[in-house]
């Protein structure tokens, strides 16, 4: 729910000691004396020139708002911007002399960036009271920056309340808002919201109306949740604002065309970009777009054709190597790695491992790892214990398992996998401990599900769904394309069935898995020849990847799955993932 209205005892300066409290000892406490005699009337915030600002700012027998704010907002735009905080909270606490500057909206907002930047959600709620105590809350910039920190801070419910008590709004507050329901938990709340804004665009003022900032928040809901028909009505809007050259909205429609799984629109406007205009982000993107769809080739072709004056960052060699691995592409992979000019991260050799492990060379997997400058993480160990089970190898998949345990993981992932392994081998005593740990760790697996968008409107389906109000006839669909599948040779993959029950049971567990479901329900909600689009929530079963090819040939439909990892495109009884994924 919404947060409810602070408390009086919240609006009092009587809460600030508290809010210094939580944010440390004063930073200035720690710098040494000024060694210049005579400071200046007025700070720089440059960062070249911060540590000189804060200095002076010591030195200085009675500092103005200004000086302080300069100092704040240098601090905000550090690499460090805790410290303003730290500052801030300094300046609040009580002291005899010299006397403290008074605080100003410039003051809060500063420091309320900073906040955002460390998502730090009760140094925002803080900075809130404050807000109402000095009376500021008729400053539409302050209170924006105010939506936006609750935002960042993945506060929701608080950036909408402070929100939708605004009186006077301009488009800097719905792009704030609209930004962090995006971005965060609720993006179909952001389209719900751009939806209400656009309705009403003709009769707001001009400081109110949609700009580029709204385009690529509403763009940036539609990828997360994979909605192409609403992508396609925003893109039409950006061409009706006048806005689709601008090369931020351009990127934007390229991260939402691909991961509405339309790789062909989101080629169509990188390339509608003139190629001067072409920044880093325009490349990261397209090449992370063809990556994630598979063609791996492509993507190292685009990675060479980058012009010298754009030099690579950490997302260009993520975004490659990613490429590389859902295509097999091992030696170009290694060859992309070992050639980075930017010193690799914990990603770039998780990807390596990954690449690596999936080519089922898993000894050169686990010798990267022991390689590796730093620790590994959880992330590492899961992607080996995957590849560990991929390839049944139980040795290292133990080991995996043993390390994840050491590290505090105890995600659901890490003993499905550890008890597929152990299916795999008809090991069924291994994997009864493996489930009675799940249990007495309280830990549950995650249910598969997947959507599938038929004209505008999202519909879930879940492992053997009982509640879709079409389900009879979704699954007389299913027998009739089981029957017809099974004409081209279908037989079930009870393989992946990695359970100690009969084979018929088998065979109904894998009959009824979410994406089969949501194909089948396409496959009567939509005209023939209409192309079939699902997000599944956890990665493709090989049975359902079987069954995928084989209906995209009997129906002579295109089918898009969109799973955890990437994309995989189904026409004529072949997959772009060429059955390696």
């Amino acid at each position: 729910g919404v947060r409810p209205p602070l408390p009086d005892h919240a609006l009092t300066l009587q809460a600030v000691p508290r809010a210094a409290h939580h944010l440390g000892p004063p930073l200035l406490r720690a710098l040494p004396p000024s060694p210049l005699p005579r400071p200046p009337r007025a700070l720089s915030a440059h960062a070249a020139a911060l540590p000189h600002a804060l200095l002076l700012l010591r030195s200085l027998p009675s500092p103005a708002t200004n000086d302080l704010n300069a100092a704040l907002r240098g601090l905000a735009a550090s690499p460090h911007p805790a410290r303003s905080l730290l500052l801030l909270a300094g300046r609040l606490l009580p002291s005899p002399s010299p006397p403290r500057p008074r605080l100003d909206a410039l003051s809060l907002s500063f420091a309320l960036k900073a906040s955002a930047r460390c998502s730090d959600g009760p140094a925002t709620l803080q900075l809130h009271a404050l807000v109402l105590r000095l009376g500021c809350t008729a400053d539409v910039r302050l209170i924006t920056t105010l939506v936006d920190s609750y935002a960042k801070c993945d506060d929701l419910a608080s950036a909408r309340k402070v929100f939708d008590e605004m009186t006077v709004r301009d488009v800097a507050s719905w792009n704030a808002l609209l930004a962090g329901l995006a971005q965060g938990t609720e993006p179909t709340l952001a389209l719900k919201l751009f939806h209400r804004l656009v309705g009403s665009f003709r009769e707001l003022p001009p400081r109110e109306a949609p700009n580029e900032v709204t385009m690529v928040a509403a763009l940036s809901a539609c990828a997360q949740i994979g909605s192409l028909w609403d992508g396609l009505y925003v893109h039409e809007f950006v061409r009706k604002m006048g806005v689709s050259g601008n090369v931020r909205v351009c990127n934007a429609l390229i991260d939402m065309y691909s991961k509405c799984g339309s790789l062909a629109r989101a080629l169509e406007v990188f390339h509608s970009i003139k190629r001067e205009d072409r920044t880093l982000v325009s490349y990261n993107t397209a090449i992370q777009a063809i990556s994630m769809h598979g063609h791996g080739g492509d993507a190292l072709k685009l990675f060479d054709e980058m012009p010298t004056c754009i030099e690579p960052d950490e997302v260009t060699y993520i975004a490659v190597l990613c490429g590389c691995n859902h295509a097999g592409l091992v030696d170009d992979g290694l060859r992309v790695f070992h050639g980075m000019r930017v010193p690799p991260n914990v990603k770039h050799y998780g990807t390596v491992v990954d690449l690596l492990g999936r080519a089922g060379r898993l000894a050169e997997a686990y010798d990267t790892i022991k390689s590796m400058p730093f620790p590994a993480d959880i992330v590492l160990w899961q992607t080996l214990l995957g590849a560990s089970k991929m390839h049944g190898d139980v040795e290292l998949a133990e080991l995996a398992a043993t390390k994840l345990a050491k590290l505090g993981s105890n995600v659901d992932g890490d003993y499905v996998l550890l008890s597929n392994v152990y299916a795999s081998k008809a090991r069924w005593a291994d994997v009864g401990r493996v489930r009675d740990t799940m249990r007495s760790n309280d830990v549950r697996k995650v249910p598969g599900f997947s959507y599938t968008e038929i004209s505008g409107v999202m519909h879930k389906f879940i492992n053997g769904d009982k509640e879709h109000p079409r389900l009879q006839e979704i699954y007389r669909a299913l027998e009739e394309i089981m029957s017809r599948i099974g004409e081209l040779g279908y037989e079930p993959e009870t393989s992946n069935v990695l359970h100690d029950i009969g084979e018929e049971e088998k065979q109904y567990a894998l009959s009824y898995h979410s994406e089969k479901l949501a194909i089948a329900f396409g496959l009567i909600a939509t005209p023939p020849g209409e192309t079939l689009r699902v997000i599944k929530n956890l990665r493709i079963c090989g049975d359902c990847h079987v069954v995928a090819k084989l209906i995209s040939k009997a129906y002579g439909r295109v089918i898009i799955i969109r799973d955890r990892a990437r994309f995989h495109r189904f026409e004529d009884g072949q997959c772009s993932c060429s059955d390696y994924w």
